[in-house]
């Protein structure tokens, strides 16, 4: 088939993929026929994927306007997917000239899309990377200067990484190369939750490359050693910074997922 001319070349239109599904789920146009066949699948699986995916997104918009608010000027968004629909560079430099983004992910095809997306955009840029290997992204990222306050975002990736790999380790070597002032955000998968949609995801993933971890409350907490957490503190996504005051029949553990900020003291 022809492709679009937001494809990039070599682009595999057989073979789904997670970055363009979650693009799918947001509404957003970085999207194929077979993507959009998987992704049907996953809703038949579990009815709530797509708010649970928007509530998620939604969170990123928050964090993302939150730290922009408290001055930080340059991002590092880890296991970013595909930066179409709401993503952050558009919505940090809505509210300040400048600010810089760098995108990290470790699928190539989710890389090769976002670099043709940012092909005119001078202060966001894309770089192929396992989080599990700080000191390849730290040493990779002439885009952003150590010596200034950074946002590090780490928003529905974690629990594709399993406890063995311990992440923590990760988080720490980014930590220690940040400045004080620099921010964590981290929104996470949780076995806290008694929905069923939270069962669903996990046995949803765990046939697939990517098999979710789900982390306790608690747990997501841990992972922020040595980060002073925010208010409102690990919250149900909706509940962190939400824009408007939730409804009395909403329940925001529908969505399965931690939300917290933290900041480097």
């Amino acid at each position: 088939m022809p492709l679009p001319d937001w494809a990039p070349d070599g682009v595999d239109v057989n073979t789904a993929s997670a970055a363009r599904m979650y693009d799918y789920f947001l509404g957003g146009p970085h999207n194929f026929e077979v993507d959009r066949q998987v992704a049907r699948q996953a809703l038949a699986l579990v009815p709530d994927i797509q708010e649970i995916v928007q509530a998620n997104r939604a969170f990123l918009h928050r964090a993302a306007r939150y730290l922009v608010a408290q001055g930080i000027r340059q991002f590092i968004d880890l296991g970013s997917g595909i930066p179409s629909v709401g993503n952050v560079h558009d919505t940090a430099q809505q509210l300040a000239a400048g600010v810089r983004v760098l995108y990290v992910d470790h699928d190539p095809v989710a890389v090769a899309h976002t670099a043709r997306i940012l092909r005119n955009t001078p202060d966001a840029q894309v770089l192929q990377a396992d989080l599990l290997s700080p000191e390849k992204v730290l040493d990779s990222a002439d885009l952003i200067d150590f010596s200034q306050p950074v946002g590090l975002l780490m928003v529905s990736v974690l629990h594709f990484i399993a406890e063995d790999n311990r992440p923590q380790d990760a988080i720490r070597q980014f930590r220690e190369r940040l400045v004080p002032g620099s921010y964590l955000a981290i929104s996470q998968v949780t076995n806290d939750a008694a929905h069923p949609q939270a069962e669903a995801v996990t046995k949803l993933y765990a046939s697939s490359a990517n098999p979710i971890t789900r982390r306790t409350r608690a747990r997501i907490v841990e992972l922020f050693d040595g980060w002073e957490l925010v208010e409102p503190g690990a919250v149900w996504v909706p509940e962190w910074h939400p824009d408007r005051p939730l409804d009395d029949d909403e329940d925001p553990s529908c969505t399965s997922l931690i939300a917290a900020v933290g900041k480097k003291p």
